[in-house]
């Protein structure tokens, strides 16, 4: 199937460039820009919206196995098809644990027959997630794990996680931590401050995922792993990213959009759907982690998503489980950060879809010629009000439901065959 796309605004994250344009795409592949429509191809008039690669979304919970009412991969991948989502990646932190091959295995072949979209998968790093003793990474990298974590399970034993690093180094195999210290960081709610005292919540200071860095970095330059802090939320551990880098250890950072657009004082009258981990932090906090972005020194943006049920959300704030589903949501949410002037669209599909794709050794994630068709059409400037019920996640625990948002997705194309139009049901 040959499609043509005009009348397009391509954002192109590998150039940085935002540009109007064609793109002509023939057995699900991207076969030339700005050229003649292909003999027999299927016009799409793009209505000088936004086309751009795909978003890939690193480290999606779904519910498979031992928590399928919460999220299936049926309902993760229609909300990631609707959300201009076309590559996500599971984490392990199922119940029980990604931690066999074939465990993974299973999750794979159901991932394949339920999904619109492309499911890759990361497995667990120790066995359980108890971060006692290390899991198969070989036989599981021979499955398809991508990555290795356990998680918001900090390996607290140093030997334990040196170990799994040494030998995750000798595969070349590339370990996500989750930089917290937990001796400081268990039983938090939110970060502590003057806000969290008023509110009577418990608090967990930023040094903690400072320190919790600190602790892996020495450990990844002592045994020189590969290695990608899943969130980084706080401006004091930017220096120690910054100094990693310059250092020439082979780390990577993430954040997730709810960090990024949401601060400590969301959390209002102790609406659980802001109950997060890491928590929300200060506004100082936040705006520091947005310049690390669009500087690049933050790679990459995801939506961080975890469905939680009514049951789970409705209790005190304190002990509420933590987590929101932002499959859906990323790309309005990401808009914030457009309209605001914070960052180009260049930029932000750099975080949200070049890098992390290049970070997973993934082909797509850009525009280029022979670059699979995974595309995404949008509306930057699309007006509309979010109700949490009408996502198609079976959770609905978003802390963007009754926002006022901009930004719509038109159509998603996964290999070049659409996998959603807006509109439809």
């Amino acid at each position: 199937m040959t499609i043509h796309f005009f009348n397009a605004r391509l954002i192109d994250p590998e150039a940085g460039t935002d540009v109007p344009g064609t793109l002509s795409v023939a057995n699900g592949r991207i076969v030339a820009r700005d050229a003649a429509a292909p003999d027999g191809a299927t016009l799409v008039d793009c209505g000088g919206k936004c086309l751009a690669p795909g978003i890939v979304d690193l480290g999606v919970q779904v519910g498979e196995p031992g928590a399928r009412h919460k999220e299936s991969f049926r309902s993760a991948g229609q909300a990631a098809a609707a959300g201009g989502v076309t590559t996500f990646i599971t984490r392990p932190d199922t119940d029980p644990a990604i931690d066999t091959p074939e465990s993974l295995e299973f999750l794979r072949r159901r991932a394949s027959d339920e999904a619109v979209v492309n499911i890759h998968h990361m497995a667990a790093l120790t066995r359980g997630r108890g971060g006692r003793e290390m899991a198969e990474i070989g036989f599981l990298m021979d499955v398809g794990a991508l990555a290795f974590t356990d998680g918001d399970r900090v390996v607290r034993d140093t030997k334990v996680f040196s170990r799994c690093l040494t030998y995750a180094r000798s595969l070349g195999a590339l370990v996500v931590g989750h930089p917290q210290d937990p001796g400081l960081s268990t039983g938090a709610a939110v970060t502590s401050g003057k806000f969290a005292s008023l509110r009577g919540l418990p608090g967990v200071s930023p040094m903690a995922e400072r320190m919790g860095f600190d602790r892996d970095m020495a450990l990844i330059e002592m045994t020189g792993a590969r290695y990608h802090a899943d969130q980084i939320t706080c401006a004091r551990t930017l220096p120690a990213l910054e100094r990693a880098k310059q250092n020439g250890l082979d780390v990577t950072a993430g954040v997730s959009i709810h960090h990024l657009t949401l601060n400590e004082f969301d959390v209002g009258d102790y609406r659980t759907f802001f109950r997060l981990d890491p928590p929300l932090r200060a506004e100082d906090d936040r705006q520091a982690v947005v310049e690390a972005v669009a500087s690049g020194l933050i790679d990459i943006v995801c939506s961080m998503h975890t469905p939680q049920d009514e049951e789970s959300k409705r209790l005190p704030f304190e002990e509420a489980a933590p987590g929101a589903v932002g499959l859906e949501t990323l790309l309005p949410a990401a808009m914030r950060l457009y309209h605001a002037g914070s960052m180009s669209l260049a930029q932000l599909w750099r975080s949200m879809a070049l890098n992390p794709a290049r970070r997973l050794g993934l082909d797509c994630g850009r525009l280029g010629a022979g670059a699979p068709a995974d595309l995404v059409l949008f509306d930057p400037d699309a007006p509309f009000v979010l109700d949490r019920f009408s996502l198609r996640s079976k959770s609905k625990n978003t802390p963007f439901d009754g926002a006022r948002m901009e930004g719509k997705v038109l159509g998603t194309w996964v290999g070049g065959q659409q996998v959603f139009a807006a509109g439809e049901a």
